[in-house]
This record gives C-alpha cells, structure tokens and sequence, in this order.
C-alpha cells in the first residue's frame, strides 16, 4: 500500500470519526414551528461552533405539541421539546422527564416567544370575514385543529371563548357562542399543519383559525396571494414553552447542549430569528424592530379567563369535559 493511500484512509478515518463524535440533540416540536427551527438551528450550529470550536448536529421531529409529548412519553429520545402550549410540557413533568420547575429553568416562564391566533381567509376574503362574530354565520366552514390533540387548537379554543369575555360577556355566553362555532366546524384536524393542508391542499372550508406565524409559511409553500390574514378585534396570547428532558439528559449526557440550546432562543440573533417568521419575541427592541409584522390587536392572556392552561385542560379539553360537551362528531 503506498504511502499516499495510507495517508487518504488515515484522513477518511479521522474525518468519519470527527463526524461520529459530533454530539447529536433532538428537538420535539410543535409542527407549525418547523421552518423556525429549521433556521434556528443552523444559527445555534454556526455559533455553537465559533464559541466552542465543536461541531454538533440538530434533529427535529415534528407533530402536533401533545402528539410530541406522547411520544417522549412512550420513548421518543429528544433532548430538548419545544412547545406551544404548557400544558403539554406538564405532561411530562407529571411522569418525571421534565423537572417539576422547568418554569424556573429558562426566563419568562420558560417562554422565550408567543404568538397568537388569527384568521387565515381566502384571497379577497369571500365570506367577509372580520371578527368572531362572523365565524358563527350561516354558510361559514371553519377549519380548526382539535383541542384534545394539539395545542393549536386549544388555542383557538381558548381564544374564541375569551374573546366573548373580553368583550364583557359570561361563561355562559361564551360556552353559547363555541358551541355554534364548532357547529361551523366541518372537520377537526390532527395538528396546525394537517388544518393548512384540508384547509389549502383539500380546498375546505372559508376560514382557518390557526397562529399568526402561519400566515408566512403558508405564502412560502403554497405561494402569494393565497390566502389573506385578518386578525380579530382581540386574541390570546399563547407561549412558546421550552424544557430540557431530564431522562434524555442524563441518558447521553446532553444537558450542558440542550441548556445551551434552549438559552440561544432569548438572544438577540435567536429573537431575530423568531421575528422573521412572525413568532412573537420576547425582547421589547426586536418586538418593536418589528412593528410591521406584528399587527394591533387586544390581548388576553390565559390566566386572565382560565387561571391556569392546566385548569383550563381539566374544565374544557379532559374526556367530558366543556368540548366535549360541546362539540359533536361528524
């Protein structure tokens, strides 16, 4: 063997034993966050690498928020889940792969972004479609995730019954008003990215209830023009939760990275990220740099109406609960 050929091999074995010792994170995500994440984890890498000199490798795996959770639940080995409602993350605290204080972990509650719901309507908006009030109409088909499946639906849930509130009406009035809403309501889907594909792919229904981040994923991948963006009179404001999975950590020794990753989301590039595709930042500076993106609306927060996401799970989306009883299925 010549020495030239011993050299190559030598350098194709130091080559693939760099790239076997590169550490491997997974993130398990909510599934509209799918094309943030894609960007944001080619920042943390490009920085990840400058700061530390290590190369290191990010998964994604993709599902509706309380599908992911299932999933960690049943195995699923992420390092890291990033979700958009907390409830889900209780989930797993409650069965001991999230710390019970994962709140404490990360700064505001461990929500470094929020979003909120709006409309997705048509072009030209055929139906006329304004505000709550119009998604009650005779005629009108409104597609929205199931709330017992995927936070994005909770969302929507949540954000239709305190809009009744917020404009000074009673549970009761509200519990009046999701239900001829959900009447409306053709098909409930899996998760936020299954209600774009009926509501764009299968041509359902006049108006999509989904997160206001949607409205640039849909115009990358289905085109301009597709759809118009009308955002109601008020809204909830729904976070971004964040947490390190304890077993994964401990498991393959990750918890320094996936602190790491996690931390990247509050700085100003991971805020800038989050911004250009229209999540909600935490920081006032990039909120504000952003202006244009993120249109006026009145927000509410769960705690206003709810106390809590969890006591809001046990009323509303637990089996028998206030859905439940309010929606029947087609």
């Amino acid at each position: 063997m010549t020495t030239k050929i011993k050299l190559a091999l030598a350098f194709i074995a130091l080559a693939s034993g760099g790239l076997a010792s590169a550490q491997t994170l997974l993130n398990g995500s909510y599934d509209v966050a799918r094309e943030f994440y894609k960007d944001y984890n080619a920042a943390f890498i490009a920085n990840y690498k400058k700061t530390t000199g290590k190369d290191i490798k990010i998964d994604q795996s993709h599902a509706g928020s309380s599908a992911v959770a299932r999933s960690v639940a049943d195995g699923l080995d992420a390092d890291v889940v990033t979700m958009n409602t907390t409830t889900d993350i209780e989930f797993l605290a409650e069965k001991g792969l999230v710390a019970n204080d994962w709140t404490k972990r990360f700064p505001n509650d461990a929500s470094p972004t929020t979003s909120t719901m709006v409309f997705l309507v048509r072009n030209g908006n055929p139906k006329g479609i304004k505000d709550w009030a119009d998604l009650v109409k005779p005629g009108v088909q409104v597609i929205v995730v199931n709330p017992k499946t995927g936070g994005n639906g909770r969302m929507a849930y949540l954000a239709a019954w305190g809009s009744v509130r917020k404009s000074g009406g009673s549970d009761a009035q509200a519990a009046e008003f999701v239900g001829k809403l959900y009447k409306n309501v053709p098909i409930l889907a899996k998760g936020g990215r299954d209600a774009t594909s009926i509501f764009l792919q299968r041509n359902t229904g006049d108006v999509l209830i989904t997160f206001e981040s949607e409205v640039l994923s849909v115009n990358r991948e289905f085109g301009e023009g597709k759809v118009d963006a009308v955002y109601p009179s008020a809204s909830i404001v729904a976070e971004n939760p964040v947490a390190v999975v304890e077993r994964t950590a401990a498991k393959k020794g990750s918890g320094e990275l996936a602190k790491a990753y996690l931390n990247y989301l509050y700085s100003d590039e991971g805020q800038e990220i989050a911004a250009k595709h229209a999540i909600r930042p935490r920081s006032p500076a990039v909120l504000k740099k952003y202006s244009n993106v993120f249109k006026p609306v009145q927000l509410f927060t769960v705690k206003d109406y709810f106390g809590s996401l969890g006591e809001a799970q046990k009323i509303h989306f637990n089996d028998g609960g206030q859905f439940d009883k309010l929606y029947t299925v087609r």
